[in-house]
């Protein structure tokens, strides 16, 4: 695709590898073009997949219902304790309602799910509809508080107010306003993991790491999480960020708010993982923990080497295309990329920050293509371009890479396989193997 080909106004989110130096930064964290069908979400979408793993809590969509649509399969998160996550209500505005306002319908619908499920918190999420008509969902939110004794919160989610990575930071407003009447609890050593939402039990996975290096989790955010679980998180020493794109913010405000550092990881590679555990060690552990660290991510890479180089070699040589959701899991794909001898030639997020482009950048070859907020038409016309064979990203960019024949691998929040941590680096790998080397792919290049 030649620049001349691109749409004018998306020209700024798109950079070409070969221009490592002499032009700016591309441009991220912007409203999506309209018309140009982009794969990035509304702001209740953010909201909603930030919150929704907490097990206890019970969800009020405050809207028409198709906004409920968007229920509790959304994630492959698993539930070590409550399932009541799963369930989902809306109050199902309708004409009638638009015109004299829902507010008695939302309070109606508050008390119904505290007389039948009696939760410890209920989230009530503001969606396009109510932020035309005005309804003050935050007073609605206050009066039952008072009335029931049961913390009622509000979040601000109307899709059309900005995008994804807006509702991320509603969401995290959210989880602030649960804790921050907790604030003065003693502090005590030990991690909230934040940014993980325990798809296909990756939390798990995660804390038995930290459990084998005698670093404790006081927290998780949200994946896998309760009331009783979260309300603790500001006794904690330091905050792992997984999921950047949705946690930094409420990171830096627990800092400011609750003196709890943070630092950045990624569970995804054999070199992430390896070198977050010994970060982890070293940020809040002793030396104790560090020399335990470093022995365990030897031990597991010591493990793994000999599969990944029986593996190499059917992969050496062929060409990826990325598109998921954060910048910092395309950081880990293409250097998983890279130890499989795998070339990435096309790499784009939803909501990838500028720093972590730079990163992106930095890693990929001359021959790359690296896209903010892509649309379809793009994302096929340079898989096509550089010859991509096999595309790694979610549910909406399956259908694309089947139609062009290219292999897929599903790396988003509707799975229901672990890729985090040494074991999901087993699953990934066999994943990509299977995917790319089907026979299936020859024959569809016969029949075209």
């Amino acid at each position: 695709m030649t620049e001349s080909l691109i749409l004018e106004e998306r020209k700024d989110f798109i950079k070409f590898g070969f221009e490592k130096s002499g032009k700016t930064a591309i441009k991220c964290e912007s409203n999506s073009v309209s018309g140009a069908v982009s794969q990035r979400a509304c702001v209740y979408c953010g909201a909603r997949v930030v919150l929704n793993p907490i097990t206890d809590a019970f969800h009020i969509v405050h809207g028409p219902i198709g906004c409920a649509s968007y229920t509790w399969d959304i994630r492959g998160s698993l539930t070590s304790g409550s399932d009541l996550y799963r369930n989902s209500f809306s109050t199902d505005l309708t004409e009638q309602d638009i015109v004299f306002g829902g507010e008695k319908k939302l309070s109606a619908a508050i008390d119904e799910v505290v007389q039948k499920h009696n939760p410890k918190v209920i989230f009530v999420y503001a969606t396009c509809i109510v932020g035309v008509i005005g309804d003050d969902v935050e007073a609605v939110c206050r009066h039952a508080e008072k009335k029931h004794g049961t913390r009622v919160i509000p979040v601000k989610s109307p899709g059309f107010s900005g995008n994804k990575s807006y509702g991320y930071k509603m969401a995290c407003n959210a989880i602030l306003e649960l804790l921050r009447p907790h604030n003065n609890i003693s502090k005590t050593h030990g991690v909230n993991i934040l940014g993980d939402f325990n798809l296909a039990g990756e939390m798990w996975i995660i804390k038995n790491y930290l459990n084998e290096i005698g670093i404790p989790v006081v927290s998780t955010i949200t994946g896998d999480a309760g009331y009783d679980n979260l309300i603790k998180a500001p006794s904690a020493g330091l905050n792992l960020v997984q999921c950047a794109g949705s946690m930094t913010y409420l990171a830096k405000k627990m800092e400011a708010e609750m003196n709890i550092p943070f630092i950045k990881v990624s569970f995804f590679g054999v070199e992430d993982t390896s070198q977050s555990l010994i970060r982890i060690a070293e940020a809040i552990g002793t030396e104790e923990n560090i020399n335990k660290a470093k022995t365990f991510t030897q031990s597991e890479s010591d493990r793994l080497r000999p599969l990944l180089e029986k593996y190499k070699s059917r992969l050496e040589g062929k060409k990826a295309a990325i598109y998921v959701g954060g910048g910092f899991k395309a950081i880990s794909l293409i250097r998983q990329f890279n130890q499989m001898g795998i070339e990435t030639v096309v790499v784009g997020t939803q909501t990838g920050k500028p720093e972590e482009y730079e990163i992106i950048t930095g890693l990929v070859g001359q021959n790359a293509v690296i896209l903010d907020d892509a649309n379809p038409a793009e994302l096929e016309t340079f898989m096509k371009e550089k010859d991509a064979d096999i595309l790694v990203g979610g549910v909406k960019e399956r259908p694309l890479a089947y139609k062009l024949g290219i292999a897929f691998c599903d790396h988003n929040h509707e799975r229901k396989h672990a890729l985090a941590g040494y074991e999901g680096v087993v699953n990934f790998t066999k994943e990509i193997n299977l995917s790319m080397n089907s026979p299936v792919w020859e024959y569809i290049k016969q029949e075209t």
